[in-house]
């Protein structure tokens, strides 16, 4: 394959981003826009160069002229879309959370599965430099075993978002991170969370229990006026300090700190890139589906815990099997 045909669902704040950094990719062609809004659509097309645009998806499915779909509509949307996709054939990157509820990504596994086809799933702060650096701090074992994740997520409700809650939508970014981070599942779950101005929740806390004495805990909201991404990973020998709107690290240990270089990169062109790659070369992408999916169990559980005021073991929802973990883990 030479060059990596692919479409854009979505035309969105997020899906013109996407469009415009896969045109600028090598090995990338960007063959049309797709959006319920046809102008919208064709405003996008016709700003990055695309010949085709459509107000529907559905069309583009048995087109054998796009390899790959990058699925960035609401939330609701994205289990549905993805199945079509990749059962006409199609590889997809769709946007998190995966699906909106842990019985559609449940149908939407099953069905990948079934496909043969790869479902690369948007969990870009993986992508983050600040993140790759820290993930390569942790493996040279600066700072020992680390055994506590704080992340905290906060900041004024994005008007864009209305299909999902917090949860779903923004902690789901530090759920995925400390599965990444401590190479595990949490046993069990409990959090306190609610909704003050907005239909669905806006706030929560929570603490993720992973055993042998390590845990997650994940701050997130929409009720602050400002801005703020950040993660501390506290180990036997050190901290790392993870600042995710400037990309940078910070190293905290007995005698002093440090803060490495990182490479500043967009992690949106970092996650297309790969992406791209894990099709021309017909890799298996990461994050994937079962990396989608794990997280959606586990907001899932923190949903539960929030309404049932009480700690929620993981396989009250679903069982290894079904997530895809080898059982002899």
């Amino acid at each position: 394959m030479e060059r990596v045909r692919v479409a854009v669902i979505g035309a969105g704040f997020w899906g013109r981003n996407h469009v415009r950094v896969l045109t600028e990719l090598d090995g990338c062609e960007v063959v049309a826009v797709c959006d319920i809004d046809l102008d919208r659509a064709k405003r996008v097309a016709q700003a990055f160069g695309v010949p085709r645009y459509t107000a529907d998806y559905r069309e583009l499915c048995e087109d054998d002229s796009v390899d790959a779909v990058t699925v960035c509509t609401p939330s609701t949307t994205h289990a549905r879309m993805a199945v079509d996709f990749v059962s006409s054939g199609k590889d997809v990157l769709v946007e998190k959370p995966m699906a909106s509820n842990l019985e559609e990504a449940l149908w939407m596994a099953d069905e990948i599965r079934s496909s043969g086809r790869s479902v690369m799933v948007g969990f870009i702060e993986r992508f983050n430099p600040a993140v790759q650096k820290a993930v390569e701090m942790l493996r040279q074992r600066r700072i020992g075993d680390p055994i506590l994740i704080y992340g905290r997520r906060i900041g004024p409700w994005p008007e864009r978002i209305g299909d999902v809650g917090v949860i779903h939508d923004t902690a789901i970014h530090d759920i995925d991170l400390s599965v990444h981070l401590f190479g595990g599942l949490p046993r069990s779950v409990f959090a306190v969370g609610g909704s003050v101005i907005h239909t669905k929740e806006d706030h929560v806390q929570s603490t993720l229990d992973f055993g042998g004495g390590r845990s997650a805990m994940i701050e997130a909201n929409w009720l602050t006026p400002r801005k703020k991404r950040e993660m501390f990973v506290t180990g036997t020998e050190g901290v790392l300090s993870i600042e995710f709107l400037r990309r940078e690290v910070v190293l905290e240990k007995a005698d002093g700190s440090y803060s490495p270089v990182v490479e500043q990169r967009e992690p949106l062109k970092v996650e297309l890139e790969n992406f791209v790659r894990s099709i021309a070369t017909g890799s298996p992408p990461s994050p994937d589906y079962r990396d989608g999916l794990i997280s959606t169990a586990i907001a899932e559980a923190i949903l539960l815990s929030i309404r049932r005021g009480r700690t929620v073991h993981l396989d009250e929802l679903v069982s290894l099997r079904e997530l895809g973990v080898d059982v002899r883990d």
